[in-house]
């Protein structure tokens, strides 16, 4: 396992990345977060761990805009849960949880891949490439009936009229 990517926090609420030796903002923290780097967000003076804490104020801000994640009711019980009995057994069961939700998750997207034996984009493309073929085929056989034929039936019926006038 690779060393965190560590982070300064400074009084002013500003992020520096030491790694790329720039300041950041919480966006761009998220985004390490969700191409699974391995981040630690340190207090610049005092050292402190402030992980957490960031971590919190980045799903924070997702819950205010677009669609929340969590309902009213599960922060309500989760708030419940601080100083209960059962507080220390509550965060690693959300996080087995969660974990087992990920591994099911994984789980069936390679069942889907193995039933169509492609990716849902791959699929599509195949699908309207085959649209695209029988389109085709149906227009060259329209063209070519037309130009064969002039009309099929309509033809053989009107040449029947005009022989018997």
């Amino acid at each position: 396992m690779s060393k965190p990517r560590i982070i300064k926090k400074y009084p002013n609420r500003r992020l520096y990345d030491t790694e790329i030796s720039s300041y950041i903002t919480l966006e761009d923290v998220r985004q390490l977060v969700m191409q699974h780097e391995e981040i630690r967000v340190v207090d610049a003076r005092s050292g402190d761990d402030l992980t957490r804490s960031v971590l919190l104020q980045i799903i924070s801000e997702h819950e205010d805009s677009g669609q929340p994640l969590f309902t009213t009711t599960l922060l309500t019980q989760l708030i419940r849960f601080y100083g209960d009995a059962l507080q220390g057994f509550m965060g690693s069961y959300l996080e087995r949880s969660m974990q087992v939700f990920l591994d099911q998750q994984q789980q069936f997207r390679k069942q889907l891949d193995n039933v169509m034996g492609k990716t849902p984009w791959s699929f599509m493309n195949e699908m309207t490439e085959r649209n695209l073929e029988m389109w085709r085929s149906m227009q060259e056989s329209f063209i070519r009936s037309q130009r064969d034929g002039g009309g099929g039936d309509d033809d053989d019926s009107a040449g029947g009229q005009k022989n018997s006038d």
